[in-house]
């Protein structure tokens, strides 16, 4: 998993790696453009949502966002990817933060239509998933939903036939979602779906 510091040196090269896995289909960004898309086209149903993204990075997807007239509040802990985001967004609220610690003092008291997080929360591992998303449901409207695009599988299995397919430059410092696993856990607090994009990426919706 890359470090503060490694984020820091990969932003302005970040936007071409994704590029590049993507448009070959490959671990771990194949799919990236649709998946960032439905998450989009979601949000897009609600005119003038208030929108939390965590992890936006350089932000493609939440500059669409504010680019059509929505509030957009922001997390991310690379001072480097804030300062190419807030370039394109400069007048949203885009906080540094280590979301390993939950959310900042800033978003105390907020509440979102949508929450979006994409190619993030794999830095958080299996334990410390569910408490955050739980957090994060705390912050919705009543009919708000958290958008989850990322890393994802169905299965056990299916996460580790692509394991065994990329094993040459497969990351084990993260941590990917395994949708029927995330579901048990959270059984009770809330509604969820997966929907599949690609081999190894789809888009999980969770509403309370």
């Amino acid at each position: 998993m890359l470090s503060k510091q490694g984020f820091d040196l990969w932003a302005n090269e970040y936007d071409r790696t994704v590029q590049v896995s993507e448009e070959s289909n490959l671990y771990p960004f194949a799919g990236y453009k649709e998946i960032l898309n439905r998450i989009f086209n979601e949000v897009m149903r609600k005119e003038g949502s208030r929108v939390l993204d965590i992890g936006f990075g350089t932000g493609i997807l939440a500059a669409k966002l504010y680019e059509n007239g929505y509030a957009v509040d922001g997390v991310d802990f690379s001072p480097e990817m804030i300062a190419i985001a807030e370039e394109k967004m400069p007048s949203a609220n885009l906080v540094e933060w280590d979301i390993t610690e939950g959310l900042p003092p800033a978003m105390d008291g907020k509440v979102y239509d949508a929450i979006i997080s994409t190619y993030a929360l794999h830095h958080l591992n299996d334990e410390e998933k569910t408490p955050f998303i739980g957090s994060l449901l705390q912050r919705l409207a009543p009919d708000g939903k958290l958008f989850i695009g990322d890393i994802a599988f169905g299965t056990r299995a299916e996460l580790e036939q692509c394991r065994l397919d990329s094993i040459d430059y497969w990351d084990g410092d993260e941590f990917y979602f395994v949708f029927d696993e995330l579901k048990a856990a959270l059984n009770g607090i809330c509604q969820c779906k997966f929907h599949p994009v690609s081999h190894c990426g789809g888009v999980i919706v969770i509403s309370r």
